[in-house]
């Protein structure tokens, strides 16, 4: 019988945008226990620098790449002295998301009362960040002639959610369909690209509704397994997807929520 970690990431080098907690946080830890150097994203300088010393606490190699995954040139020159650091990135994770760095202020108006300057926070984080890291390492992993992207997108992009939510489900719609084009545009470079599609997560950003009872009990009523995600939910599925075990499996969008829907 084989011994054999089949989700071995010794010798890769990974990116994971918005690291600095939550989702992105589980993901990192998870890259780092099973041998990956790690790249943490993250807006916030803090939070990002924290994380990198937790990886490295545990032996890891680790560095930061701090920024804005909205900002094409701030970005993409932050991700090349962590390459030039770590050697080549042939793992990305594009998991930053919510409104990124512009934290909402007051409460969703209806869709018909709102203009561009109420989207345009999601779209830059959820699909424009999407492309802005995408295209920043897939020169690495075409030269390794090796990859695997990896979006985090949510239900929300496939069920479509209202009351404020509308161009954040098309936001992640659209990274999803956009994951799907690089799977078909990878394969040849032998690179993988797949979606992980989350339910309503326990996170830093949710912590304080899904404390409230009676919110629990009503978003809970809709899924299956009557518990809110947790990080590490998502964190598996997301190093399965990065790891050699995953080998035939691209252009996918793989639910993990809990049941909240069905899909063939």
């Amino acid at each position: 019988m084989s011994t054999e970690n089949i989700l071995d990431l010794t010798g890769h080098t990974a990116l994971i945008t918005g690291a600095g907690q939550g989702v992105g946080r589980a993901i990192a830890l998870q890259f780092a226990a099973n041998g990956a150097s790690v790249v943490v994203n993250d807006f916030d300088a803090e939070r990002a620098k924290n994380v990198v010393e937790e990886l490295r606490a545990a032996g890891a190699n680790a560095t930061t790449a701090v920024g804005d995954v909205g900002d094409f040139e701030g970005f993409g020159a932050a991700i090349a002295a962590a390459a030039d650091e770590l050697g080549p990135i042939d793992i990305l994770v594009n998991n930053a998301g919510n409104r990124g760095a512009e934290a909402p202020n007051s409460a969703p108006k209806p869709f018909w009362e709102q203009d561009p300057s109420d989207w345009n926070p999601y779209l830059n984080v959820n699909l424009h960040g999407v492309l802005n890291a995408s295209r920043h390492v897939f020169p690495h992993m075409i030269s390794k002639k090796y990859g695997r992207l990896i979006t985090v997108v949510s239900d929300a992009g496939r069920v479509g959610e209202i009351n404020g939510m509308e161009s954040y489900s098309a936001a992640k719609a659209g990274a999803a369909g956009f994951t799907r084009s690089m799977a078909r545009l990878g394969g040849r470079f032998g690179i993988t690209a797949n979606a992980v599609a989350l339910g309503a997560t326990r996170t830093p950003a949710t912590e304080a509704a899904m404390g409230n009872e009676d919110f629990a009990k009503k978003v809970l009523s809709s899924y299956v397994v009557r518990r809110f995600g947790e990080p590490e939910d998502a964190a598996n599925m997301v190093l399965f997807l990065a790891s050699g075990a995953s080998s035939w499996i691209t252009g996918q969008t793989i639910p993990v929520n809990g049941g909240y829907s069905f899909t063939l």
